[in-house]
């Protein structure tokens, strides 16, 4: 029987080390989160208004979730098992200031702000329908997660170092995820589940979804890591988050060459090595700090030394 964790009362818009933990998880433990939208669930409808609905807390998340044994200089490691839908729809808006291609709050001009627009979305068949073109396949995956920082108390809405709402594809079913401890028991945190994104998440806001989501702890104690680190049945990934997104970029393909010297590589022959095959995507570009990933074959970066 896997233990079910859902929030009580309030959800938590900071990644902080300071709330009570919502519940404690023993390493080797399976367990479903139940999260709920970006948005609150609050946007229902396409004729809802989400400026005059939403107000400045957004993107919710479950947690904090004490991981047993966690301790400053680990790192948790997070199998995410599956994510199900935990309503037959999703949701998309353009928002006023926010998005890859309109004037932000950090990113000023004169123009007009876009209009707002919400788009409806069913879940029907392993695809997220809102009409013939916008059909797009199931792709769920989770938007935002992370540990809590030592001292601050960092917005849902951003991304760095802790992991937090970097909104890669990649943190989906089959992959683990690799988050520093830098708290005692960790203070994991989830939510801001998509049924699907493409690359960037272009106008701030991908296909929403309330999910619940089977996941598995365990830990590598001793073992600190700086960003966080994904890993597929297939490929090694590392996320970094700055502006600007060249400094994300140099964040996450050094700290893949730390990972490859781990394993055995000649630092100078990694760093040629992801010259010549490594790969590199934009999770988000709409964020506080923007998010790439930089990722090796696995194939490759097992090669031995």
């Amino acid at each position: 029987m896997i233990r079910e964790i859902r929030q009580p009362g309030t959800h938590s818009f900071v990644f902080s080390p300071y709330p009570e933990p919502i519940a404690s998880v023993r390493p080797g433990e399976t367990v479903a989160v139940y999260t709920i939208d970006a948005f609150g669930d609050l946007i229902t409808s396409e004729t809802d208004i989400p400026s005059k609905i939403l107000g400045n807390h957004l993107n919710p998340q479950t947690g904090p979730i004490f991981i047993e044994g966690a301790e400053p200089g680990d790192t948790l490691a997070v199998h995410i098992l599956d994510i199900e839908p935990t309503r037959d729809w999703a949701v998309s808006a353009h928002l006023p200031n926010f998005g890859g291609l309109t004037s932000t709050g950090l990113t000023r001009t004169l123009n007009e702000p876009l209009p707002e627009k919400v788009f409806m979305y069913r879940l029907e068949d392993k695809f997220a329908i809102h009409n013939e073109r916008l059909k797009f396949p199931w792709r769920p995956f989770l938007g935002t997660i992370g540990t809590a920082p030592e001292i601050e108390a960092i917005s849902a809405l951003a991304p760095g170092n802790h992991g937090g709402n970097m909104d890669v594809p990649d943190t989906k079913p089959g992959n683990t995820v690799y988050l520093p401890v830098c708290v005692e028991g960790g203070y994991f945190f989830t939510g801001d589940c998509h049924a699907g994104q493409g690359d960037g998440e272009l106008c701030g806001v991908a296909l929403e979804i309330a999910a619940k989501v089977t996941l598995k702890f365990d830990l590598i104690k001793g073992a600190s890591i700086a960003w966080p680190r994904i890993e597929s049945p297939t490929e090694l990934m590392v996320v970094g988050s700055a502006r600007p997104m060249e400094d994300a970029a140099r964040i996450a393909y050094a700290e893949l060459i730390e990972w490859m010297m781990e394993l055995g590589w000649d630092k100078w022959e990694a760093y040629q090595a992801l010259t010549q095959i490594g790969k590199l995507y934009v999770g988000n570009m709409v964020d506080t700090n923007y998010s790439l990933v930089a990722k090796i074959d696995k194939a490759y970066a097992m090669l031995s030394s």
